[in-house]
């Protein structure tokens, strides 16, 4: 932990990112849905009316530089707290140096980087201090603080969402760290706007990124009389590999994987690519994939096309044999097919209402007639009377009720007219009408009907 000051010095050897990190609101980028004239967030600050509150957002989009302009501002105490150095020793002696200064009428407003990052026991050590006064909190997190954020803190706090930043945003960025003394100004850098705009646009939202990716292809300019020149060759080397934000066990994992569930679903084969390859590229098992296209082709596909079963499998057979990178096409060639597929959620709301059944009813008995009779005994107890084999019978139909009696009537799956489940549908309409009515009433029944 540390006091934070105005006074913080950035000598020329530190990161770029770091000698440009803005001072006040005027220098900050993005962010207007929170910092545009008028807005709540921005109307705090210059206040100096902060309440405890969370920023949330990915790398780099200025939530420890909100803090660091909020340190410049305030009159109360700024404490700069780490969740990824300090323990509950180190929370104890803070909040006990907060409390003291809260009776000499003394504000403390503490900053905790990286809050996702302590666990249940040391979130809930800010908890009295938050509820009293004592402190106020900011948190910043690259996670979801619903999931990550103790709900009884959290409900104390306000949370503010940061957005990645836009690409003009990022070119603005770059071209003041150009030109600014601080930055890269004295160094007289040759750069185009089309290399520019190619370093705003491989950050990804990201003003770290951008500036650290700036500061490497200067580094690897070409030095000469006149200043640094920063060639085509140089920079495509520093931006070879866009890094996506992907955690494969954060919150974005799971917003990739709805993303391409939610694409299949809607039948664009477009969209559920690259979401696919979004995640491939960020690292994902290309199995873990496959497993979820499996479990798509019976969720959402099911009877309308059975075959998608068979390709989704296929497709898990292959990236185990193969692995990536050989395995994304693919992975492609099952999105593309489940995508495009006829659509049927019949099964996985046949399984639901079943299920419901099956945890809420009465375990009932099975009938003596569907029960095995391998011994005398079972004979003697009725086991396997009156049951009738299908294959007896002309229609290979019996009217056997094989539903437990206080089931009887139920219907679980009910298909659709969807591709091949039209022609499923009507082959149960026409067995239910038989069992119902065709062997009562002696009509005839033609089994090619079936």
């Amino acid at each position: 932990m540390e006091q934070m000051t105005l006074f913080d010095e950035r000598p020329q050897t530190a990161p770029l990112a770091s000698r440009l990190r803005p001072e006040t609101l005027l220098e900050f980028a993005g962010q207007e849905h929170l910092l545009g004239e008028g807005k709540m967030l921005r109307q705090l600050i210059e206040r100096d009316q902060i309440s405890s509150m969370i920023f949330w957002g990915p790398p780099g989009v200025g939530k420890t530089t909100l803090a660091s302009i909020i340190a410049g501002r305030t009159k109360a105490d700024f404490i700069n707290f780490s969740a990824v150095t300090s323990g509950i020793k180190e929370i104890k002696e803070v909040m006990n140096q907060a409390e003291n200064s809260r009776r000499m009428g003394i504000r403390t407003v503490l900053f905790v980087d990286e809050i996702h990052r302590f666990n249940k026991a040391q979130q809930d050590a800010f908890l009295p201090y938050v509820e009293k006064g004592s402190i106020t909190l900011i948190g910043a997190t690259t996670e979801n603080p619903s999931f990550e954020v103790n709900a009884a803190l959290l409900s104390r706090c306000r949370v503010f969402v940061l957005k990645a930043l836009e690409e003009e945003d990022l070119v603005k960025v770059l071209m003041h760290a150009l030109k600014s003394p601080k930055g890269l100004g004295p160094q007289n850098v040759r750069i185009t706007k089309q290399q520019v705009t190619a370093i705003a646009a491989f950050a990804n939202g990201d003003a770290r990124t951008a500036l650290n990716t700036l500061e490497m292809a200067v580094t690897n300019g070409e030095i000469s009389a006149e200043g640094i020149l920063v060639t085509d060759e140089g920079l495509t080397q520093c931006i070879s590999r866009k890094s996506l934000l992907y955690d494969k066990n954060g919150e974005e994992h799971y917003n990739l994987i709805s993303a391409l569930h939610k694409s299949m679903r809607n039948s664009d084969p477009d969209a559920a690519i690259y979401w696919m390859l979004r995640m491939l590229e960020g690292g994902e098992n290309p199995l873990y994939i496959a497993r979820r296209l499996i479990r798509f082709a019976s969720e959402d596909v099911g009877m309308a096309d059975s075959h998608a079963l068979q390709v989704a499998v296929a497709a898990y057979q292959a990236c185990h044999f193969l692995g990536m990178p050989e395995c994304d096409v693919h992975l492609t060639h099952a999105v593309t097919y489940l995508s495009m597929a006829p659509k049927s959620n019949a099964l996985y709301a046949a399984c639901e209402m079943c299920k419901q059944d099956v945890k809420n009813l009465r375990a009932e008995p099975v009938p003596l007639k569907l029960r095995n009779a391998p011994t005398k005994l079972m004979k003697e107890l009725n086991y396997g009377r009156g049951y009738e084999y299908a294959h007896d019978t002309e229609e290979k139909l019996t009217h056997m009720q094989c539903m437990p009696e206080s089931l009887s009537g139920r219907e679980y799956y009910r298909p659709t007219v969807q591709g091949e489940e039209r022609e499923i549908a009507g082959r149960l309409d026409k067995i239910k009408a038989w069992r119902n009515y065709g062997g009562r009433k002696g009509e005839e029944f033609i089994p090619e009907d079936l």
